[in-house]
């Protein structure tokens, strides 16, 4: 059956994944921690993995409860440090402006976070479409899947890009436990992905061979004039407005439902 594998949230963005038993959809649409906090330059730009590899040299762990930031990797010798957010974003910015830099502050949106597209609302990919990204790689693993392509909720009991039905013409709904979403856009991929979580090595000619088996694996139930490009993977939701202030939970059941239901 159709049901919630995990919820990832990201609550610096650029940074590490915190995993959730249980999330709430905030009233912008979007999940509770997610991308809640970003790095800014002097200049007013993102600090993220898109801009320099040298995120994958800083290791996070995120306390939702306590909003405990622990910072530590190999950007900072392993001496791990912790900050209280957001009362200690000055330094925690301090910090990071160290690791890349640059001056750095640590900024927080606690209303949709500092998601690429905060009209919309969480990401959607099932866990057998990450098993298959995965084995299109060598040595890339499941997790090492789940911490390249950064979704929130992942979907288990469905078959690999099952997603893909929730874009274009007469695509469904999904309802996840109370909470009914929309599928608005299929999620276009940037470098982040080629590169390994961990050390930051990319893949050589990782673009050419996702875009080669995807459009290999396409599957019939999904609409081809919903994608641009192959380039492209999990899928952009929206989250009803008479929802939003609910949560979803690891288990809930998933199920698709007419777009006018």
């Amino acid at each position: 059956m159709a049901h919630v594998e995990r919820i990832d949230a990201y609550p610096v963005k650029g940074l590490d994944r915190c995993p959730l038993a249980r999330a709430k959809i905030l009233e912008g649409g979007t999940l509770e921690h997610d991308r809640e906090y970003a790095i800014y330059d002097g200049d007013g730009d993102v600090v993220n993995g898109k801009r320099t590899p040298l995120v994958h040299d800083v290791e996070t762990a995120y306390d939702p409860d306590e909003g405990a930031l622990t910072v530590g990797g190999p950007a900072v010798d392993g001496l791990a440090q912790q900050f209280e957010l957001p009362a200690e974003s000055e330094g925690a910015a301090e910090l990071f402006g160290s690791i890349f830099s640059v001056d750095c502050t640590l900024e927080r949106n606690d209303t949709t976070g500092f998601v690429d597209r905060p009209e919309m609302g969480p990401s959607v990919i099932s866990t057998a479409t990450l098993e298959t990204v995965a084995s299109w790689f060598d040595g890339v693993s499941l997790d090492g899947a789940r911490r390249r392509l950064r979704a929130n909720i992942e979907i288990g009991g469905v078959p690999a890009f099952w997603e893909d039905r929730l874009v274009g013409e007469a695509a469904p709904a999904v309802r996840i436990g109370d909470v009914r979403i929309e599928g608005v856009t299929p999620c276009g991929r940037c470098v982040v992905p080629s590169r390994d979580p961990d050390g930051g090595e990319a893949i050589e000619g990782f673009q050419q061979r996702f875009v080669e088996k995807r459009q290999e694996t396409f599957p019939d139930w999904a609409d081809s004039a919903a994608f641009d490009h192959f380039y492209t993977v999990m899928v952009i939701a929206s989250v009803d407005d008479a929802d939003r202030g609910d949560s979803i939970t690891v288990g809930d059941d998933v199920e698709l439902i007419a777009a006018d239901a």
